[in-house]
């Protein structure tokens, strides 16, 4: 790549950045990279792969071409569109999270109704905690920052952990044991976790 191409797609990154209000640490954490990649970029130092250009591109509204143009025919979309699409996409994300409530309460509701003689119907909400996580899981690796999946991660462990001890104590099995299961798992996601931001900044 040459480097008058290399300054244009620089140029353009820290443009789009900048019109919306954005940090290189914002940006980054999106494109789950670091702040100091993303300074790079901007600086002509290094150019970001075709995948994380698509990314930039869609995070600011505008083609991949419009990263590589030196003028523009058509300008960037204001800042108000990104800030209304992220908007969007919460909005939907916990759109998702209150569907598995929702479902929660119809099965506690028709257990109740149809056998209730069962006293631990109410363990539906127990599980729809780690369900929770896991469609807040999707929608976070899908629409924003990537790095926030280890916490998602680690979230969904334990309370899948809590629910399953609380669902064994019920049937007289105190198996708190299976606690320890989380322990060793805790650090492979910490320690996995450091290898990808690492890779990133590499």
């Amino acid at each position: 790549m040459t480097a008058v191409l290399r300054n244009v797609i620089a140029q353009n990154i820290a443009e789009l950045r900048k019109n919306n209000n954005m940090t290189q640490l914002e940006l980054a954490e999106r494109l789950n990279y670091s702040d100091k990649a993303v300074s790079k970029w901007e600086r002509g130092e290094s150019v970001p792969d075709v995948a994380v250009l698509k990314n930039i591109a869609d995070i600011f509204l505008v083609t991949v071409d419009y990263l590589l143009e030196q003028t523009h025919k058509k300008a960037a979309p204001p800042a108000a569109k990104t800030v209304v699409r992220a908007r969007r996409r919460g909005v939907i994300t916990w759109l998702g999270v209150l569907m598995v409530w929702m479902v929660a309460t119809i099965a506690f509701v028709a257990i109740q109704l149809a056998i209730s003689t069962i006293g631990r119907a109410w363990l539906v909400f127990v599980w729809a905690i780690p369900v929770s996580a896991i469609v807040w899981l999707i929608m976070n690796s899908v629409w924003f920052n990537r790095r926030r999946n280890y916490f998602i991660i680690s979230v969904l462990m334990w309370t899948l952990l809590a629910a399953t001890h609380i669902t064994l104590l019920l049937w007289g099995m105190n198996v708190w044991l299976v606690y320890l299961l989380g322990i060793p798992a805790q650090f492979i996601i910490f320690l996995w976790s450091g290898v990808t931001i690492k890779q990133t900044d590499d």
